[in-house]
């Protein structure tokens, strides 16, 4: 009997303890949007701990929804990488989705025209390379820009622990990166969308009317598992943690395994001496046309080391020391966008050490810090 007692109390004191997403925290947008026209900016990501939809739950519930806002991937987010998404119908709801990475990556007056109140519901992974941060920024302006209110509902990061990387120098800002953040910030979007607001970022330095639901029973020190592909190249949680650190080689000719099933998990190129890992890209669910269609790549498999807690560049710095013809490792534009500035691939290809990069990053990360630690949420 009492053992049936602690069990019972283990389950009551874990069930308090579950993490609940800002979707789940519907006692306080709901009343917000009853009577209302609400947009929508979501696509796979916005489901509720019971698996079902934000866009379902808010059918269920006679909220009457005008049209579904789509970013990168789709609605679905069964589109690559970089493609183009089209305006379509969704076939469950019958809504109209308009596309946010399509014709136009940022909603007109008049697809604003009628809706009341925006929602915004994507699940990030940390990182300023990730473009629903963008995707956010640019909601942001235009219901600044149209007097509409937006609700943040907001999700964990997670890589929420890590703040880490070179810091963005506005020279090279764009849709990968649109704030002077490092490439590993530490911050939910909520948290972003306030420090977005607070620092004046919009144009002009507009401010949107801004409410963020947060998660409950969730601070920094927790890990958090997603339940669904955030986009189609990141199956897992380790490829969400290797994520960024991969996603450099992105401004390389090397490949982070793109056109395999471990996507964000490997790297390799025909250009890397022969080892023990190879692998050969084929087109697949997220790329279909990868680097090295076809071809064979001596790399390195990262799918089943330890979680990582720090942007790691030494897979970067390997791979330019050891590659058969350094002249063509870099494409100086991709990857300065990537890293936010000129500096990293000068000081990889001066031949600096790990450690003195790392030491060029701190002061900005110090003041990154300061800047963010009003608009925390979690702690």
């Amino acid at each position: 009997m009492r053992n049936l007692i602690i069990c019972i109390l283990i389950s009551t004191v874990s069930f308090a303890q579950k993490i609940k997403t800002g979707v789940d925290n519907y006692t306080v947008y709901l009343p917000l949007l009853k009577g209302k026209s609400v947009g929508i900016v979501t696509n796979q990501t916005g489901i509720m701990e019971d698996k079902t939809h934000l866009v379902d739950f808010l059918v269920q519930k006679n909220i009457k929804i005008k049209t579904i806002f789509a970013p990168e991937h789709g609605f679905r987010g069964t589109a690559d990488a970089g493609e183009h998404v089209s305006d379509e119908i969704d076939a469950k709801t019958g809504l109209s989705i308009t596309s946010l990475y399509g014709k136009n990556n940022k909603p007109t007056p008049e697809q604003l025209k009628d809706i009341d109140v925006m929602v915004f519901d994507l699940q990030d992974v940390g990182t300023r390379l990730y473009t629903y941060v963008s995707t956010m920024h640019r909601i942001m302006e235009a219901c600044a820009e149209n007097n509409v209110p937006l609700i943040v509902l907001d999700r964990p990061n997670p890589n929420i622990a890590i703040v880490d990387g070179p810091v963005l120098d506005i020279a090279f800002q764009s849709g990968i990166g649109m704030h002077p953040t490092p490439l590993l910030h530490g911050m939910t979007l909520g948290e972003e969308a306030k420090m977005i607001n607070g620092q004046k970022w919009l144009k002009n330095g507009m401010q949107c009317k801004l409410t963020v639901v947060p998660c409950l029973n969730y601070d920094r020190n927790m890990s958090y598992s997603l339940p669904v592909r955030p986009s189609p190249n990141l199956p897992n949680d380790q490829s969400v943690n290797l994520y960024v650190s991969l996603c450099l080689f992105e401004g390389t000719n090397v490949s982070m395994g793109r056109g395999t099933e471990k996507q964000f998990q490997i790297y390799g190129s025909p250009y890397l001496p022969k080892s023990d890992f190879t692998f050969t890209p084929k087109p697949n669910f997220g790329d279909k046309d990868p680097l090295y269609n076809g071809v064979e790549c001596n790399g390195e498999d990262l799918s089943s080391i330890p979680r990582i807690s720090r942007l790691e560049i030494k897979w970067l710095i390997k791979a330019y020391q050891t590659t058969s013809d350094k002249s063509k490792f870099f494409d100086k534009r991709k990857f300065s966008i990537r890293a936010g500035n000129e500096k990293l691939q000068q000081q990889i290809e001066a031949g600096t050490s790990e450690e003195e990069i790392r030491k060029s990053w701190q002061e900005g990360l110090k003041d990154f810090k300061k800047m963010r630690a009003p608009y925390l949420i979690y702690h």
